[in-house]
Order: C-alpha cells, then structure tokens, then sequence
C-alpha cells in the first residue's frame, strides 16, 4: 500500500492476520479481493485516531513469543491497569494482558455524539460485552485497553476525604495521584442549555448548597469534571500510557488470560504464583512467567473478571470448583462474595425545546444516600436498550420524540429531552458471582439482589421524590410539558426502559417502590468479589497467596464518590 508503518495500527495487523486465515481455499484473486476489501475499509473509517499516541510497545498478541519473562505481569489494561502499568515500568519490566483491542480509531469511543453507540456495539471485537445478570438487569463491562473508561458517560469526581480514610489511603499520595491522572485525562465539565437548568433545579429541589465547579465530591449540587474535552473528543485511561517507560512496557492486546499459574513448595502451605498462561485471537497459547521467581502477578481484570481468573486458577469455593473439574488449590469460599451494583432508576424528561447534547455535567450528591445524574440530547432510547425498531415501543414515544417510518418499515425513533438517573450511593444487598463454566471469554454468573435490603428501596423512593421536585421546579418550566403530568412521566419511563424482570401493569406516584424495584437499571458502576479483608489484605495482596495481587473495583465494598472511574485510575497510579 505504500504507507509507511507509523500508520498501520494493531487493530489493522491484527484484521491482516485473520484476513491471511480466512482466504485459505477462496480462489486467489477473490481472496485478494477480499483482503484489499477489508484493509481499505479499515484504514479509510478509522484505523487510527487523530490522537492516536502510536505506541510502540502496544502490539497484538499473535505476535508474542511462546514463552517470556517478566518483572510484573498484568492481568487487564483496564480503568486501573493502565495507570498502573505506566506506573511500575518507571522501574521494571512489565508485562499487560488486554483482552480487548485498541479504543484509537473507533469513533464510538472517541466522539461524544456517538457515546451511546458504544453500549449497542454488540460485535465478538467490540469494546463492550453484554451479560444480563441473574436479577434480569441487562448490563455491560469493557473489553477494550483503557477499560470502563472508554464506554462510560464520562464524568470525573473524586473519593470523599471520608471515603479515602475509610480505605486506609494515604491522602497526600491519593491526592497526588489524582493530580497524576488529572493532567492527561480530566476537564471541567461546561454545562450546556438543559444542564445549567438543571443544576439550578436540584438546588430548588433541596439539593444544596450550590458548590460551582469541583472534582471534590461534596454534598449539594456541583459541576463536575469529565474525561471528554471541550471539543467532545474522549480521553480515556489508555492515555495515561503515555507516562510510560517505553522500553520497559510490554502491552498486547487480544490476549485473553485462561490461568494464573501457582506453585507451592514442598511441604509449604502457601501458594505462589510464578505466571500465568494466555491464548491470542487465532486460540494459540502463550505463556508469561516472573523473572526469577520475584515480582508479582496482579489482576486488574475488573469485578467480573478478577474473580472469575481467581476460580479458574484454583482458588475459590472448593465444591464448586470441584463441580466443574477445576483443581482446587487453595478453598476460599469468599472469593465471588459481596457483588453489588447500585441500583439505577431512571425518568425520561422530554422536552418542547431543543436540547443541547451533554454527557454528565451536573451531579447532585445527597446525604441520604443518593445521587442525581443525567445525560442530555442524545437519542437516549438505545442507552436503555430499548428497541427502537419495534413499534409497540416505538409507539409509546410522544411529547418531544419522532417516529419516522423508512422503506423497510422500520420505526426509527428519536428523543428530544433529558434522562435523570438517581443512583442509590451505598446499597446494603449483596449478591455473588459463580462461574457458568471454564470459558474465561464467557461472562460468569452474577446475581445483585437489587434491593433485597429495605433500607435500599427507601432511599431509591425518596431519589425519586427529588427528581420529581427538580423535574417540577421554575428552572426547568421552559423545558417542561405543562401538560405532562409526573405520573404521566413515570408511567412513560416505565413503559420504555427495559430490563427481564416482572413488572406490574402501571406506575405512578403513589407506587414508587415497585418502580424502584421493577424497572431498576445498572449504572455500571458493580463491584465487589474480592473484597478486602476478605479476599484481599490492605495492600490488596490475595490473602494466603506469595506474589499476587488483586487492583481493581473488585476490591471495593462500595463505589467511591458519584462515579469511581477517577478513583480506580488514581488507585492505579
């Protein structure tokens, strides 16, 4: 093609490679055909990002030798693994392991118009993997290198001083690292028409005081930070590697980890793990070890995977790893224990005037327990997994919303207006997480129990009570159906969110407790089984295991401020 190779990305030696598997037995000239097809398409949509940083120690994994050695190995290039790869290769030789491909060039990540584009990318190479757990949420987690912070809505807050000291953190380290992070992937969210409305309406609605602009997570109402930039284009935590030491960094990409490999010495008790085994795309397998028995192992695979890699290994609850032929190696019946998500209800706000497109700006933190947030002037419907191509639902769409009818027959469908979400802070029920079977590219079996903790249904009731409030306020009059009733919006919202679980025929305000239990949704902020204390000791090395270490939200009993993505890369760093 006669491009220099600067400007031939991984994902695209990566499509080479394949497109090499999938000619053998086409005539030449077709297979040529083809090949030529799906390079041209590649590099004209997009291979490589505007932004893309080039990175030189960013290589796919079919490439990799059989066998290397390393100082750290680890297992996830993720919210927390990124910062901390970048971080360990001032000084050693380190080692990543993506399961994903790369976000540079993949415009659902990098553009904000096409945010929620990213949640319905449902191809086996896409950045997001779908799994509906056990209590009928459909919910995602990343694949993709820079993690969760590539396929979320973007907004930056900070732990709480209260939060920091309950973890057993150095402040002045957290806040340094903090620092770290800000400087490559933090901006201060400039609220658009709807969004500055509604700051001011959680403030009529009791949510005060009014903090302005601020990382710092505070009671009240405040604008926060967020990882897109003032021209709408996304940084994400695969930015921080930028940090690195390039000669000392290792990252392959589409490397799925099938094992930790642990050794115990004769007559020892205690477990070491000494490297792990991993298989590129094409199913080769390639083995990682630690250079000399030193270093450490450490999983950032996040709070489906850490936990999931743990029993795969041979560590977990031993009837069940029995069950499914795993050789137990240490029984630890508390890995997979203490799952939450924080249940998420949501009330659709259409509105008669346009509406500017926004991310989360505007968050409003409440004692109680709760917080408010929204997104503003996307196509929200496909962000609720909602089928705009059918048209019992499309149907139900009004006030502000259009149904257009194509040639197919198709109802596309579109949202004028803004989406506020409450978010219970701290839930009390717990779930736990199984695995389904020894597939490490399958999603285990994960069960929340979404409000099985009455406390949890009180303060979702009394979230919605605020956004009421807020939804009802003088600031946001001009942006309001006059004619639209709450129960009205609430019976709307219910009839076009969509998750598997029961639901009774109507909601209005008098039933905000069944709402909150039927129509609850994820925020994808779940976390939990490898708790510390638990699973992990303070310094989040696995309890009764040399050389391993689990970093990442699997580790939090709760999700630290309004939104954990700025912390799990701080806690990275």
């Amino acid at each position: 093609m006669g491009l220099p190779p600067s400007l031939l990305c991984v994902e695209l030696q990566y499509c080479i490679a394949i497109g090499n598997i999938a000619i053998i037995g086409i005539e030449m000239e077709f297979a040529w055909l083809v090949l030529l097809t799906q390079l041209s398409l590649l590099f004209f949509f997009g291979c490589c990002d505007r932004d893309d940083p080039n990175y030189a120690f960013v290589k796919h994994s079919s490439g990799a030798p059989p066998v290397s050695y390393h100082d750290y190995i680890v297992v996830g290039g993720g919210t927390a693994g990124c910062p901390m790869a970048a971080t360990l290769s001032e000084g050693f030789d380190v080692l990543v392991l993506e399961r994903g491909g790369s976000p540079y060039g993949n415009l659902n990540i990098s553009n904000l118009a096409s945010m929620v584009d990213n949640l319905g990318d449902l191809s086996p190479e896409g950045p997001v993997q779908r799994f509906v757990s056990e209590d009928g949420v459909i919910n995602s987690r990343a694949r993709v290198l820079g993690g969760g912070s590539c396929i979320n809505a973007g907004f930056y807050s900070r732990a709480s001083a209260q939060e920091v000291e309950s973890m057993g953190w150095d402040a002045r380290q957290v806040r340094e690292a903090y620092e770290w992070v800000e400087e490559v992937v933090a901006f201060e969210a400039r609220p658009v028409n709807w969004t500055a409305a509604l700051k001011d309406a959680l403030v009529e609605a009791g949510l005060t005081p009014d903090n302005g602009f601020t990382y710092e997570h505070l009671n009240g109402t405040k604008i926060g930070g967020s990882i897109f930039d003032p021209t709408g284009h996304r940084h994400t935590a695969a930015d921080l590697l930028r940090y690195a030491n390039p000669r000392r960094l290792t990252v392959l990409l589409r490397a799925t980890v099938h094992r930790i490999l642990l050794q115990k010495k004769r007559g020892g008790s205690r477990a070491r793990a000494h490297g792990v085994i991993y298989k590129d795309a094409l199913g080769k397998k390639h083995r990682a070890y630690l250079k000399g028995g030193a270093g450490e192992v450490i999983l950032a695979a996040g709070a489906l995977g850490s936990p999931q890699l743990l029993m795969l290994s041979g560590i977990g609850p031993a009837d069940h790893l029995k069950s499914l032929g795993i050789k137990v190696v240490m029984d630890q019946p508390l890995v997979g224990q203490g799952m939450s998500d924080n249940p998420t209800n949501a009330v659709l706000s259409p509105s008669p005037l346009p509406v500017d497109l926004a991310s989360v700006q505007v968050v409003g933190v409440s004692p109680l327990g709760f917080y408010v947030e929204h997104l503003t002037g996307f196509n929200v419907l496909p962000a609720l997994s909602i089928d705009t191509t059918n048209p019992r639902q499309a149907s139900q769409v009004f006030f502000g919303a259009s149904a257009v009818d194509d040639e197919s027959g198709t109802i596309g469908v579109t949202f004028q207006g803004g989406l506020i979400v409450e978010k219970v802070a701290r839930p009390l029920s717990r779930g736990y997480l199984k695995l389904k079977n020894r597939n490490p590219s399958e999603n285990p079996s994960v069960t929340f129990n979404y409000f099985a903790a009455p406390e949890d249904v009180e303060v979702c009731v009394e979230s919605l009570k605020t956004i009421q409030r807020a939804i009802q306020s003088e600031a946001l009059a001009k942006y309001r159906y006059p004619d639209l009733t709450i129960d009205d919006l609430v019976d709307i919202s219910a009839n076009l969110i969509v998750n598997e679980r029961p639901r009774q025929a109507t909601y209005n305000s008098t039933n905000l407790d069944q709402y909150c239990k039927d129509v609850v949704l994820t925020i994808w902020h779940f976390h939990g089984g490898c708790l510390v204390g638990q699973v992990v000791d303070r310094e989040n090395r696995v309890l009764g295991v040399d050389a391993l270490r689990v970093i990442d939200g699997s580790t939090f009993s709760f999700s630290p401020g309004t939104n954990p993505q700025a912390t799990v890369m701080m806690m990275g760093r």
